[in-house]
C-alpha cells in the first residue's frame, strides 16, 4: 500500500530498495531554505542492520500491512525471547532486538503484541506502562523544593530512572515501557 512519507510513524514496515524494514524513528524537518523533508531511522528486518533515509514530503513509501496478534511472554532463551500462542500453545522464538530499550520491562506472563507481516515477526509491542520495585533511590537533599526536583533511582530491573522526592527505596512505582519514566506510585 502506497502512503506518503510524512504519514511514516514509529512501528510501522515499509518496503525500501526491495527489503523489508522496521521504523524506530521519524521526524519532520524543515530547513530554512528549500522543502521539509522526513528523516527516518529504520531496522532491516533480515539483518537487524539500522539506517537513516531522508525522504521529501511528498514521495511515497511501500508500506506493508501488518497483522497483530497477542502472545504471551514465558522466558528469555539467549538472544530470542519465548512467547506462547494463548490459543495453540505453541511456543514462538523471536529475536530479543525487535524490542529495543524496551526488552528490561518483560514480565513473566505479560501479554506481548507481536506485529506480523506474512507470518514473519516484526515488530513487538509492551503494554505501556510496568509495575517495578524501586532498589535504590538517592535521599533527598535538604532545602531542595518539590517543585520539579527529581532525584535518580535505580528500579528492580535494574533501570535507572528519575523519581520524584517522596519515592523510596522498596516502593512499587508505575514507569512507561517506552522510556522508563515515573509515571506514579502503585497502588498494588
Amino acid at each position: 500500500m502506497k502512503q506518503q512519507a510524512n504519514l511514516i510513524r514509529a512501528g510501522q514496515v515499509i518496503e525500501h530498495e526491495g527489503r523489508r524494514w522496521t521504523v524506530l524513528k521519524q521526524q519532520i524537518i524543515s530547513p530554512g531554505k528549500g522543502g521539509a523533508f522526513i528523516q527516518v531511522e529504520m531496522r532491516d528486518l533480515k539483518s537487524g542492520n539500522k539506517t537513516n533515509e531522508r525522504w521529501r514530503t511528498a514521495d511515497t513509501v511501500e508500506r506493508l500491512i501488518t497483522d497483530n496478534k497477542d502472545f504471551t511472554y514465558s522466558y528469555t532463551d539467549g538472544t530470542n525471547i519465548v512467547l506462547m500462542d494463548p490459543e495453540t500453545y505453541e511456543e514462538h522464538h523471536i529475536p530479543v532486538e525487535l524490542l529495543g530499550d524496551a526488552a528490561p520491562f518483560l514480565q513473566d506472563q505479560m501479554t506481548i503484541t507481536v506485529d506480523l507481516v506474512e507470518g514473519e515477526p516484526v515488530g513487538l509491542h509492551l503494554p505501556p506502562s510496568v509495575v517495578l520495585e524501586v532498589v535504590e533511590a538517592d535521599p533527598v537533599v535538604k532545602g531542595q523544593t518539590a517543585s520539579s526536583s527529581y532525584k535518580p533511582a535505580k528500579l528492580s530491573n535494574g533501570v535507572k530512572t528519575m523519581v520524584p522526592p517522596f519515592i523510596e527505596a522498596g516502593e512499587r512505582i508505575v514507569v512507561k515501557t517506552e522510556d522508563g519514566s515515573y509515571m506514579e506510585r502503585s497502588k498494588g
